[in-house]
């Protein structure tokens, strides 16, 4: 009886320390649309993208994490491009307007980078605006326009390496764009955080 009564106080401290209304977007949905600035003043959707495997990339443009991911994905746009992938990044770091030009240069992006504010952002994934969060942020949209797989908030680090990267863009590359997708790829859940 003891034990009964323990196991019921850990399961309502946990759901105590849970932030209220915190809730976990589906894994398998359809993505929203979504507005990219560019540095030239234009403006473009996500949607024009729609037929290809899609890694969106949130950065930050003076975090270390980014510039390392834009790097990798650069790579992975020259390895896997001609079959459908297609890396975005978006900044949404204060004044990233100011600062894309100078980062793609430095860290020789190979894809297109715009910047968008950080609320169209938290927006999109889900994410409250009073919530801690990491960058990058990284939402993987199949051929369908499916947003299959996306980092938490506050993501498990395997979700941030190269060989998940290369795993996402390898199994999504698979799917043809006109059949129902598959399984849902992996997303963390709460209990993995």
């Amino acid at each position: 009886m003891r034990f009964v009564q323990t196991a019921v106080l850990l399961l309502a401290a946990c759901a105590l320390t849970a932030p209220l209304g915190a809730q976990e977007p589906p894994v398998l949905r359809k993505s929203p649309e979504f507005v990219i600035k560019t540095p030239d003043g234009n403006q473009t959707l996500l949607s024009s993208y729609r037929g290809k495997v899609i890694a969106l990339l949130f950065v930050h443009t003076t975090c270390p994490h980014c510039q390392h991911a834009v790097e990798v994905f650069s790579k992975f746009q020259a390895e896997f491009g001609a079959r459908g992938f297609q890396p975005l990044a978006v900044a949404f770091n204060p004044m990233a307007n100011m600062f894309v030009k100078d980062f793609v240069k430095e860290h020789h992006v190979t894809f297109p980078v715009g910047f968008s504010p950080p609320e169209d952002v938290l927006n999109y994934m889900n994410i409250s605006l009073m919530a801690r969060y990491f960058v990058p942020q990284v939402a993987w949209i199949d051929r369908r326009g499916n947003i299959r797989s996306q980092t938490a908030a506050q993501p498990d680090d395997k979700l941030l390496q190269e060989p998940y990267w290369r795993n996402m863009i390898e199994t999504l590359l698979k799917e043809p764009a006109s059949t129902k997708t598959g399984a849902p790829a992996h997303r963390p859940t709460s209990a993995q955080k």
